[in-house]
């Protein structure tokens, strides 16, 4: 089977995300290269080979109490379920963030590679690690061509407050407005502010895009990507509104102090998960502000369970090459079972399944996005990618479906376009993302049209 790279909606609440690092309260000396690097290979080695226990112990203590045997086997277990099994380390990138040595191990597996970030202490024992895609560095981001890069400015702001505090970008007209303004709200996953997946930045091309037309964009580092380390006391608890839902309500608050933002003319804009959960935002703004944003724009959201959505995208992909062996089938299984457990809601508190706890399965699938949409009455428009096969037609169906004669709903298929709202050709799978692209235009085109069809008084 052909290397892919890691999917976008498989990673969940920040793909298997285990961090104890704290800021340490002296600058640590570095361990040599050498050392960094053999260290790195020999932990990663130890989960690939099964030596659970040997890898435990090369965690410092609070690591090794938060990741203990059994919860690192169901941690990679879950990972070999989406990705099939270990086949090699190709290479070792060395960084340094926050006072801490780190390196990123690129592992490939049957059918993705994958990036483990292993991140030590001043003694060289693991205080941290997470799976994400690999980062790609022989393609440069190219601002797309329909930027009009005069037409705006871009602002460093930040949004939230103590102790969640997160970096953004104000991208906003040229003028005195006041503009209709749009927040960027992220899928799954520990995203930049732009959405980074290999060379691409959607959130980036949205934000210049839809500035060029008059409104102006606010995105923001997600929760799980910035403070990844200190949400590690908060695993067992976490949920969407931790993930996703409480920062995007203090963003909408943020911009209605905005001297040149219009505060009645504020919309969420989610993609994928964020997209789904962008009712449940507004419902929060509204218990929170007393205020509802003025629409939300939903592009590929989902309307089936995200489990269910977890499950049909591992069978496509091992399905690509159009065989399935014999592992693959064991591990489709595995993470059959692993999704049965969770809709059955037996999971044990502290239990790691898919990349999430119980706390987080049970709230997430206590939540219809589709009911919460059609009952909150706000203008909605929704997108979707025809060549999506993260997020497919058949949601989109049943948002049609459900939403039939809903004067407030606005719903556009847009024909060869994937999850990223990019153009491709032929059967879809995670290759083209590392194959540079932009947002479509027609999706800058529908929002900004879209966007100025709603007047301030709709809300």
């Amino acid at each position: 089977m052909r290397r892919m790279t890691l999917p976008l909606a498989i990673v969940v609440a920040g793909i298997l995300l285990i961090g104890c690092a704290r800021t340490p309260a002296i600058t640590p000396e570095p361990l040599s290269d050498d050392a960094l690097e053999s260290r790195a290979r020999s932990f990663v080695a130890c989960m690939a080979e099964g030596k659970h226990r040997d890898a435990v112990e090369m965690m410092d203590s609070r690591m090794a109490s938060a990741l203990p045997q059994d919860r690192l086997e169901s941690t990679w277990d879950t990972l070999v379920s989406q990705v099939g099994a270990f086949k090699e380390m190709t290479g070792v990138r060395l960084a340094t963030e926050s006072g801490y040595r780190v390196a990123y191990v690129t592992c490939v597996f049957e059918f993705a590679a994958v990036d483990t970030k292993v991140v030590f202490d001043v003694e060289g024992r693991v205080t941290g690690l997470w799976f994400g895609p690999p980062k790609v560095t022989t393609v440069e981001y190219k601002d797309p061509s329909y930027w009009v890069a005069d037409s705006f400015a871009e602002i460093s702001v930040e949004v939230g407050e103590e102790p969640w505090v997160l970096p953004a970008t104000l991208t906003i007209p040229v003028g005195e407005g006041p503009f209709p303004a749009v927040i960027l709200v992220h899928g799954s996953g520990p995203h930049d502010r732009d959405e980074t997946i290999g060379p691409n930045k959607p959130f980036r091309d949205l934000a210049g895009g839809l500035a060029g037309n008059g409104i102006a964009v606010l995105r923001y580092e997600k929760r799980t990507s910035h403070y990844a380390q200190a949400l590690v006391g908060e695993i067992d608890g976490f949920t969407v509104d931790e993930e996703v839902v409480d920062d995007a309500v203090a963003a909408i608050a943020y911009l209605r102090q905005v001297e040149r933002v219009d505060p009645d003319r504020i919309f969420v804009l989610g993609h994928s998960l964020g997209a789904s959960l962008a009712p449940r935002i507004a419902e929060t703004a509204l218990r929170t502000t007393e205020e509802y944003p003025a629409g939300l724009i939903m592009m590929a959201p989902y309307a089936r369970p995200l489990t269910d959505l977890v499950l049909e995208q591992c069978e496509y992909l091992v399905g690509l090459d159009g065989q399935i062996s014999a592992e693959e089938a064991a591990q489709l299984e595995q993470v059959r079972a692993d999704v049965t457990k969770i809709k059955e809601g037996s999971l044990e508190p502290g239990e790691l399944v898919l990349g999430a706890c119980k706390a987080y399965w049970d709230d997430l699938l206590a939540y219809d996005p589709v009911a919460a949409g059609r009952s909150l009455g706000l203008p909605m428009l929704i997108l979707q990618g025809e060549r999506d096969y993260q997020v497919t037609m058949e949601d989109f169906a049943i948002w049609q479906a459900e939403l039939k004669g809903a004067a407030h709903a606005t719903l556009t298929s847009l024909p060869g376009l994937n999850h990223l709202f990019m153009f491709g050709e032929g059967k879809p799978s995670p290759d083209e993302y590392n194959e540079p692209g932009d947002v479509d235009q027609v999706v800058i085109s529908t929002i900004a049209e879209w966007v100025k069809s709603i007047p301030s008084s709709s809300r």
